[in-house]
């Protein structure tokens, strides 16, 4: 299983999410850590080849993989995770 790692930012906007919502997305999160091919039909690469997209529902977790490390960048609703 791989580690998981949080940013501030990613943390910031969990905290303020729902608690149901916010549970749901960690869950996925340490599904995709211990078998990353049990969510391929939701994972995606990014563009540019700078991480990766988790689809959760209507939020979007944006994350890069190393070796034994997941690092969770940003959350955020389907619309606007992608501007900046």
């Amino acid at each position: 299983m791989m580690k998981i790692t949080y940013s501030k930012d990613a943390v910031r906007y969990l905290n303020r999410m729902p608690a149901n919502r916010k549970r749901q997305i960690i869950a996925k999160m340490d599904q995709y850590a211990a078998d990353p091919a049990a969510l391929a039909n939701n994972v995606k690469p990014l563009k540019g080849g700078l991480g990766y997209r988790l689809r959760v529902g209507n939020y979007r977790v944006i994350f890069t993989v190393s070796e034994d490390t997941v690092r969770v960048l940003e959350v955020g609703p389907r619309g606007s995770i992608y501007e900046d």
